[in-house]
């Protein structure tokens, strides 16, 4: 048996979207494997049945149609339309294990990152001015041989910014946290070049290292839950778990005294307060807005 996983590019240039579609499997030596089976154009304007026809017909020119397993997806509406047909497909074929059950596995990775995505949203004017100014560092041999000065004159390890991927919150974390480290520099910076006027101030600075603190553990998890060098279906739920925990205490954390003692002896009215369900139809991601409002909301 194989697992199929997918995902989905846009090139910038030709503003084409294609679509990679990879198998994995493991050997008779109980090693993990994979091969990329497609890269496939998927034409506008990209709907669910064809999305599902090119997954089918890739899979078919490779002879491999009744041996597939299970397929992960990103969490795109489209996709799960998509995952509908394509398992009506190999459905008539009597070889999908489980009842079926099995067949679609959701991406915790991409779980992840929109969990990320929401809750950075509530500093998106802290880190455009902490992206800013790093680019305004960087752009000149001057402005960087002047940082590098006061970071030795400060004794602080390192002496370069990073940039980041707009759309890549890892990165956008790594970015942060990088600046984090040279927060005294700034200021002295920001005295000695009078054209630099994109200077993050303490406030911006606390809440940074805030949510700096909690991205963290979604930058560990993510790491861990991405390899493709190890199976990780045996990794993810301790990963989220520990997310869980985190968010459980910074939640408390955030909340007066009495809201906690409210929350721990009568945790099903504080639900309906808030208007969060016992069962949530959006599960820990749905629990997440929850928290958002009280972690990120500064």
């Amino acid at each position: 048996k194989v697992s199929l996983t997918t995902d989905m590019w846009k090139s910038k240039n030709q503003n084409i979207k294609y679509m990679i579609v990879t198998e994995h499997w493991i050997n008779s030596e109980w090693k993990l494997q994979k091969r990329v089976l497609g890269f496939l154009h998927i034409p506008p304007p990209r709907r669910d049945h064809q999305i599902s026809d090119a997954i089918f017909k890739c899979v078919k020119y490779w002879g491999i149609q009744n041996k597939v397993f299970s397929i992960s997806v990103d969490n795109a509406s489209n996709n799960d339309s998509a995952i509908r047909l394509l398992k009506d497909n190999f459905s008539r074929a009597g070889n999908l294990l489980g009842e079926e059950k099995l067949f679609y596995v959701g991406c915790c990775a991409h779980v992840l990152n929109l969990m990320v995505q929401d809750g950075l949203t509530e500093i998106m004017d802290i880190t455009q001015k902490i992206r800013e100014s790093v680019y305004d560092i960087n752009r000149s041999y001057g402005r960087i041989i002047l940082f590098s000065e006061i970071v030795q004159q400060l004794r602080l390890p390192g002496k370069k910014l990073i940039h980041d991927c707009r759309t890549r919150w890892n990165s956008t974390y790594e970015m942060l946290s990088c600046a984090l480290k040279f927060r005294e520099v700034f200021p002295q910076f920001a005295e000695r070049d009078a054209h630099y006027d994109c200077c993050p101030n303490l406030e911006d600075w606390e809440k940074v290292e805030k949510v700096c603190s909690i991205l963290q553990y979604f930058w560990s998890a993510t790491q861990i839950i991405s390899g493709s060098e190890y199976p990780t279906s045996n990794l993810f739920f301790k990963e989220v778990q520990k997310i869980k925990v985190m968010l459980d205490r910074s939640y408390r954390a955030s909340l007066a005294p009495e809201t906690v003692q409210v929350l721990m002896c009568a945790g099903d009215w504080c639900r309906c307060l808030h208007g969060v369900k016992k069962k949530t139809k959006g599960g820990f991601y749905g629990k997440f807005k929850l928290y958002r409002f009280y972690i990120f909301k500064i």
